[in-house]
């Protein structure tokens, strides 16, 4: 049994390990489709990029398959009652489940392995394969409103760009390769940028345009000009830029300070160096802060006892600031606050500064924390996917792609939006790192703990029923009535007493209204504190239904249809809120919630006078159509009794 169960998720995990890591591949693409499109990369290249590409999503790919496996695999058996055919056996749901729980820490363990030894160095190298497709062709990669200054000697800024023919629209080029007193400046209204069949030029033509051009002071000719530069206006021109675009790939040691390039122990160093890094950079802005503007009098190699001597000495002899500008003069006064705006600005300046690096190094050390715990969340998290899917699967008992994959999608994208939250949140350093880290898998554990119990005692987690109950209960609601005519009606109901009784319980019900004023709201105290059953109630409800069961036994389709527009009572809703005695004191005492259960009780009442109105509608109408059905049967006697006597 074992590897039978065994065999059939092992087949249905190879599948959609490849169907997801395929769905991953294609949001992949579509994300760097840009860095792809119109390059030229050989296929090689391409190659390359697709396969380190699935390596890295391999991680994430891995906890996606166990669920989506899990959740068919077991749906097949609980659809086929191969699982109902085990238990019956005597073999429980965990037994069933433990080669495939086996199976899945292996896979965990994989996975781990895998970020730590395979993924780093996959990404590493998809990393420098994307900087440098980025630098091949630089027309596609030029951005909108900003400077780019990729290509060695030119700053190009351009307003727009058409993606489709590679148009540039609002071109500026500033050039400085021939040194800063020969720079010129060159605007374009259109240009397009190509690179030359030997990849080693850029072709750039530019289209109704001017070029400014600065005069070289070293000349002694354009001394005696007269103008201090030349103007150039141009319909259609086309420049040569010496670049070489030939696919070239970087160093990859560039992204050795990246985290997702680490694995546990670089990592580890890796904080190692970033935290005293910060501590020093703490220290050193103290010192600094310090020695500037309290003892930039004294010379760096002053004691610190020399120090605190200065500082008492400087607190002793300080004075108010209202009193030492009372003494200054208004020409000295305006001079004073300029001096000190101007130093506040610059000391405003010089802390910013400070705070960015201090901020960038904080957030370098946050992101190799949160690296360090991802490669043990996101293996963790095959194991908790198995735990949500088995269960999942022999409760829902639907194999094949369509509940399951619709399931499965919707868990994934729950798991994804929490965990990319509490990454997000903690990267940032507004929470705490561990919890962060590991908010997933904290909301999901819970879920799989309570689903794989549930299952393990076959109870209906899912049965639509017992929700649709449950709401019903506590909103106050009630079923409708749904009596059919009986096929096959063995004993025909005896009318006279159905009648005589429902004229009884018509008129209980109207002496009911009488002595009880259900509309008026109920007593606070006998509600909660002083409770009795109300049992003329319970006896109308028991007299009622006994009388809809023979009277289902009639062929008169009037008749059925009259009975099922009699309401079902509810005897002690109109009572109590609820059937403890202790819960009802309790809910008495804890005055907000009494109330609302007060004036629950009091709809209620309201419900029950008009269901006791309704029942000395429908009484009487039904009284009548029995004396017509006896009136009716009279007649056909007493026809069939003279015919027989003729």
């Amino acid at each position: 049994m074992d590897w039978y169960v065994l065999r059939s998720y092992l087949l249905l995990f190879a599948g959609t390990f490849f169907v997801c890591l395929l769905i991953f591949m294609l949001q992949f693409l579509w994300r760097y489709v840009d860095d792809l499109v119109g390059k030229g990369l050989s296929w090689l290249v391409l190659g390359k990029f697709f396969f380190y590409a699935s390596l890295t999503l391999v991680p994430m790919s891995l906890p996606l398959a166990v669920l989506l496996a899990s959740l068919i695999s077991f749906g097949n058996m609980g659809e086929k009652l191969e699982l109902l055919s085990m238990k019956a056996a005597g073999v429980p749901l965990i037994r069933i489940i433990l080669p495939v729980f086996v199976l899945a820490s292996v896979i965990s363990l994989g996975s781990f392995y895998f970020q730590n030894r395979i993924g780093p160095e996959a990404t590493r190298q998809l990393a420098t394969l994307l900087w440098s497709m980025r630098q091949k062709n630089p027309e596609v990669e030029i951005p909108e409103g900003i400077f780019y200054s990729d290509i060695p000697g030119y700053n190009l800024f351009i307003e727009r760009k058409d993606k489709e023919t590679g148009m540039l629209y609002g071109m500026m080029i500033y050039t400085s390769d021939a040194g800063p007193d020969n720079t010129q400046i060159v605007l374009a209204d259109s240009a397009r940028l190509q690179s030359t069949e030997d990849h080693m030029h850029m072709k750039m033509t530019l289209y109704s345009g001017e070029r400014f051009r600065n005069m070289d002071a070293q000349s002694g000719r354009m001394l005696k000009a007269s103008i201090p530069y030349m103007r150039e206006t141009f319909v259609r021109e086309v420049d040569y830029i010496p670049f070489d675009n030939n696919f070239s790939m970087m160093d990859a040691n560039l992204f050795n300070n990246n985290a997702q390039t680490k694995d546990l122990e670089a990592i580890d160093t890796g904080i190692d160096s970033l935290s005293a890094r910060l501590d020093s950079l703490g220290h050193a802005f103290y010192a600094n802060a310090r020695d500037y503007y309290l003892m930039r009098d004294l010379p760096r190699t002053a004691d610190s006892l020399t120090r605190h001597r200065r500082m008492e000495r400087l607190l002793e002899t300080a004075v108010p600031l209202d009193t030492a500008l009372a003494h200054l003069s208004t020409e000295n006064l305006q001079r004073t606050y300029r001096a000190a705006t101007s130093r506040a600005h610059a000391t405003l300046a010089e802390f910013d500064f400070r705070g960015i690096i201090t901020e960038s190094e904080n957030y370098s050390l946050r992101t190799h924390l949160l690296e360090w715990q991802r490669k043990f969340s996101l293996s963790l998290a095959c194991l908790i996917f198995f735990f949500i899917g088995a269960p999942l699967g022999a409760i829902i008992r639907k194999g094949g792609l369509g509940v399951p994959v619709v399931v499965s999608v919707i868990i994934f994208i729950f798991y994804y939006i929490v965990n990319v939250a509490g990454e997000k949140m903690a990267k940032q350093g507004e929470w705490n790192m561990l919890f962060g880290a590991w908010l997933s898998s904290m909301v999901l554990a819970p879920i799989g703990a309570f689903l794989i119990s549930r299952a393990n005692k076959d109870s209906m987690v899912f049965n639509i029923e017992g929700y649709r109950h449950f709401f019903m209960v506590v909103l106050g609601l009630r079923y409708s009535r749904k009596i059919n005519r009986k096929e096959v009606i063995i004993e025909e109901p005896d009318y006279p007493r159905l009648r005589d009784e429902l004229m009884s319980l018509t008129d209980d019900c109207r002496s009911y209204q009488e002595h009880h004023n259900l509309r008026r709201f109920p007593s606070y105290w006998r509600l909660y504190f002083h409770y009795r059953e109300d049992r003329r109630v319970m006896a109308i409800s028991e007299r009622l239904e006994r009388l809809i069961e023979e009277l289902h036994n009639s062929r008169d389709n009037v008749v059925i249809g009259a009975i099922n527009e009699y309401p079902i009572l509810v005897p002690d809703a109109h009572t109590r809120p609820f059937h403890s005695s202790r819960l009802c004191l309790a809910t008495g005492l804890f005055l907000p919630l009494g109330i609302f259960f007060w004036l629950r009780v009091w709809r209620f009442r309201i419900r029950l006078w008009r269901d006791l109105t309704q029942i000395q509608k429908l009484s009487p109408m039904i009284a009548e159509r029995i004396d017509l059905h006896v009136l009716s049967q009279e007649i056909s006697d007493t026809l069939k009794h003279e015919t027989g006597n003729h």
